[in-house]
């Protein structure tokens, strides 16, 4: 199986880190985010990994170089000029053979414990029952930022909560696309302004629902806590 990783964030809520590198390999607990991701990817059957990069993409590739020593085959799609998610996952696909019907696509700024497996089970169900079935994604519920105050009728507080589950979900970032999706995406632009809404108004988009830990890794907040998790693993 064939994955490609966006590998071309700037970070700059995580400057200075991020002066000399890329985002997705901002360190966490001594590994780049991007080595945690590899990992993930193999335990879910991936065996050839397509960074899509362009700033400071070099650091990712003196790193993983050819892949070898991680366990992977890797390839690189450098940007000479900013296309857009959308538009860098369009070009990082002539990297996937034809023979690949499913590619697993990743934001390189994320940490989780849901398994790939568990996505690709929910992507093959929805596939079968859904033969025009283009593309699964993993949402995660929004949880407020904010600490809610409980009061009742009169105004009496009654209790404070932090970290509450709000009803909404949000897209995680961690997608599979039948490679049938390359002619939906942008040669520029964002996959989730145009395709996403595309497909779902077509019923050609599906969502797993998870709850495991998931971290989109954008400020040193987020970095602290992804940190915290992954050494209690």
């Amino acid at each position: 199986m064939y994955a490609l990783i966006l590998a071309g964030g700037k970070g700059e809520r995580l400057r200075p880190l991020t002066d000399t590198l890329p985002k997705p390999m901002v360190p966490i607990c001594g590994k780049p985010i991007l080595e945690h991701q590899v990992e993930w990817l193999k335990a879910g059957g991936v065996t050839d990994i397509v960074f899509l990069a362009g700033y400071r993409w070099e650091a990712i590739k003196d790193h993983f170089g050819d892949g070898q020593a991680f366990g992977i085959s890797a390839q690189y799609s450098v940007e000479d000029s900013p296309l857009g998610r959308g538009g860098a996952i369009k070009a990082g696909f002539p990297k996937v053979p034809d023979s690949e019907e499913t590619v697993a696509v990743l934001n390189g700024d994320i940490i989780t414990d849901e398994t790939l497996r568990n996505l690709s089970a929910f992507h093959d169900d929805r596939r079968s029952a859904n033969q025009s079935h283009l593309a699964t994604i993993m949402v995660v519920p929004m949880v407020s930022p904010y600490g809610l105050v409980d009061m009742d009728d009169a105004g009496t507080v009654t209790g404070f909560r932090e970290k509450v589950e709000m009803e909404h979900w949000i897209n995680a970032g961690i997608y599979l696309f039948d490679r049938g999706i390359a002619d939906e995406l942008p040669d520029l632009g964002d996959h989730e302004t145009g395709t996403f809404p595309r497909l779902a108004k077509a019923g050609r988009l599906a969502a797993l629902r998870s709850r495991s830990f998931w971290r989109s890794v954008d400020s040193f907040k987020d970095l602290n806590e992804a940190e915290e998790h992954v050494s209690a693993r």
